[in-house]
């Protein structure tokens, strides 16, 4: 029996089974923008998380992943058109696909800060050129062998490299259009306005929470060796920090509005999903809850911020979801990293481990 061929193909089987899954996020993106947002705009909501991946697959094949993990310099992989040749040099079909998914998770992020006022021939080009230009090209820094991957920079998953990504884009985007008609009266205070369905974002929220065991899980892209273990504790932690989030944003809003806040609550559950992303494989369970603790203050008064000084209107949340919640995430391994990056062995880099500055510093 070849125990090689057999530990690769595991290997491969698992990572294709993650990408599947991550893949499965799109409904739950879906889900979680329709359901927080007004019916009359569900078919628009659906139809851009629809051609997110749709364009964006394509799109990535066609251009982006050559500039992801091409060797042009530490900034740039490269051009190489319908990733044959960057297939050819070490990646495989297998990363192709997962890390196709990957960029059409980053790409839908903006769909939801943006609804109820975007024209849709203009999202379909932000969504062809963040895949073919703006996530590989962090990618490449991050992930592609560029110079934050040469620094040591760690993000696991992709707290930085897909959901701050994704959480900026949201951002600026927002901010362009402006807010909706009637969100802000004239002397400048923030009014709700109440999505149509509960029930639907909360079904969306289950699903990302479920499809995240294959995000982070999936990148350990292997079962064989030590794979196996590191991909448990990834399951673990990512569960912990979720976990804890939505406890922690149920009580902060229990306290300052009196009752619970269910779509705050949802968001909370995201927020912690978002920050344990980057160090998953590399904080215990403990560290995993404390992180799932400050994502839970961060949410709340990310969105808030957001909302009511910057007086940017985002109808999701996903500013503060992905892009506050994934910065601080990212920093979180330079404080509670324990085990060695995607490894078995402790190994203190967080500086509450007595690592030091140095991997907070990078």
């Amino acid at each position: 029996m070849d125990f090689n061929a057999l530990a690769t193909s595991m290997d491969v089987g698992w990572t294709l089974v993650a990408a599947a899954l991550v893949f499965f996020m799109q409904a739950g993106f879906a889900m979680v923008e329709t359901g927080f947002t007004r019916a009359k705009n569900a078919g628009n909501i659906i139809m851009k998380n629809l051609m997110d991946f749709s364009l964006g697959t394509p799109i990535f094949w066609l251009v982006g992943f050559g500039i992801m993990f091409g060797s042009m310099n530490g900034f740039f992989g490269g051009f190489d058109f319908l990733a044959d040749g960057v297939v050819g040099e070490g990646y495989d079909w297998t990363t192709l696909i997962f890390q196709t998914v990957f960029c059409a998770t980053a790409a839908t992020i903006v769909s939801g800060s943006m609804a109820e006022r975007t024209k849709f021939s203009a999202y379909c080009i932000y969504s062809m050129v963040i895949s073919a230009v703006i996530y590989p090209i962090s990618g490449h820094w991050i992930w592609g062998g560029g110079w934050l991957s040469e620094l040591g920079f760690h993000d696991f998953a992709g707290s930085t490299a897909v959901h701050m990504v994704g959480g900026v884009a949201a951002f600026i985007g927002a901010a362009i259009l402006g807010p909706r008609i009637g969100k802000y009266t004239k002397d400048g205070k923030a009014r709700a306005i109440p999505g149509h369905s509960l029930t639907l974002g909360a079904l969306g929220v289950f699903i990302l929470w479920f499809c995240w065991f294959g995000f982070n899980g999936g990148s350990t892209v292997a079962l064989s060796g030590e794979g196996a273990e590191v991909a448990a504790r990834v399951f673990v932690t990512t569960n912990m920090a979720a976990a804890v989030a939505t406890v922690t944003v149920m009580c902060i809003t229990w306290i300052r509005y009196k009752k619970p806040d269910v779509s705050m609550t949802l968001n909370g559950s995201l927020a912690g999903l978002v920050a344990i992303t980057a160090g998953c494989d590399t904080v215990t369970p403990f560290g995993a809850a404390i992180i799932g603790i400050i994502a839970g203050f961060v949410v709340v008064f990310g969105i808030e911020f957001v909302d009511q000084k910057l007086k940017v209107d985002d109808p999701v949340g996903a500013v503060g979801v992905h892009g506050l919640c994934g910065a601080t995430g990212t920093l979180m391994v330079g404080l509670f990293g324990y085990y060695a990056y995607g490894s078995t062995e402790v190994a203190p880099v967080g500086l509450f481990y007595g690592g030091g500055v140095h991997a907070l510093a990078i």
